[in-house]
């Protein structure tokens, strides 16, 4: 925690964009779990005004390493426009958040029918999950130590702890950890884990993967690549009402610290969006 203490405003040279790159004018950035432990990456999520690039003067929402500052460069396929009647500051909580649960999703394969549990669904990749799941079409189990306002967004089930939780055919795990193993515990035969955070920091013990049927398979997820389209397609989906980045905490970026506590004593439940002042 003490790392998050020294976060600070500087000066930096302006950016400017090369060849197939905008420059964005940030309105507002979202901060995620691993950038507020480790603020040196300088962020990934923002929305804002294209000052120069193809899309001269739209709103846009964009995905890129240096988010954070009043102005920042990204790669054009990195960036969606932002549909009218979308919030900006709803459209800066997507990009890290959105494209987990949409490709982790996906990569598990068609969801109609299926029991999909949520591991740490009360956080932003969480609840974006829970919604997505829900529009496949799939029965999801939301995990989560306060679960309000899941069975709103889309879950069947909302459950504290995964003791009693039937088998599943998906798991979308976000703690790592004794979380982790326990998940995988619960996958039926044919069934797929991905793994995505590790949020809860402890060590995750096997003794061994091996069980009988149809083979169970765990998934790693890091791939963030190309994200323009997939922006698109969840800007669409809050545009249509049909997806919500749920805000749970927002602020002036000079609170980023402030917003890092309350991240980590568990008092977010969605995303953190900073408004960039």
């Amino acid at each position: 925690m003490r790392a998050l203490r020294e976060l600070r405003l500087a000066e930096a040279p302006e950016p400017v964009p090369g060849p197939g790159e905008v420059l964005v004018e940030v309105r507002h950035v979202s901060a995620n779990h691993g950038e507020l432990r480790h603020p040196r990456i300088g962020g990934h999520d923002a929305a804002g005004i294209v000052l120069e690039g193809p899309g001269k003067g739209g709103r846009v929402v964009a995905f890129g390493p240096g988010a954070w500052a009043e102005r920042a460069v990204f790669p054009r396929s990195s960036v969606a426009a932002v549909p009218d009647g979308v919030d900006l500051a709803h459209a800066a909580a997507l990009p890290m958040a959105g494209l987990t649960a949409l490709r982790t999703l996906r990569a598990a394969g068609p969801l109609l029918g299926r029991r999909v549990l949520i591991t740490g669904a009360s956080g932003g990749v969480g609840r974006l999950a829970v919604q997505l799941a829900h529009h496949a079409g799939a029965h999801v189990i939301a995990a989560a130590r306060r679960g309000e306002g899941l069975r709103e967004l889309g879950a069947d089930e909302v459950v504290a702890s995964l003791d009693g939780v039937g088998p599943v055919d998906v798991v979308l795990e976000l703690l790592g950890g004794p979380h982790l193993v326990r998940a995988w515990e619960l996958l039926a035969p044919g069934g797929n884990l991905q793994s995505i955070g590790w949020s809860s920091g402890e060590p995750a013990a096997f003794t061994s993967l091996f069980a009988l049927g149809a083979a169970r398979s765990i998934h790693s997820f890091g791939d963030v690549s190309e994200p323009g389209p997939d922006l698109e397609i969840l800007v669409d989906l809050v545009a249509r009402g049909l997806l919500s980045p749920s805000i749970g905490w927002r602020g002036s970026w000079e609170r980023a610290g402030e917003a890092a506590d309350a991240l980590f004593s568990g008092q977010v439940r969605g995303k953190i969006v900073l408004d960039v002042t």
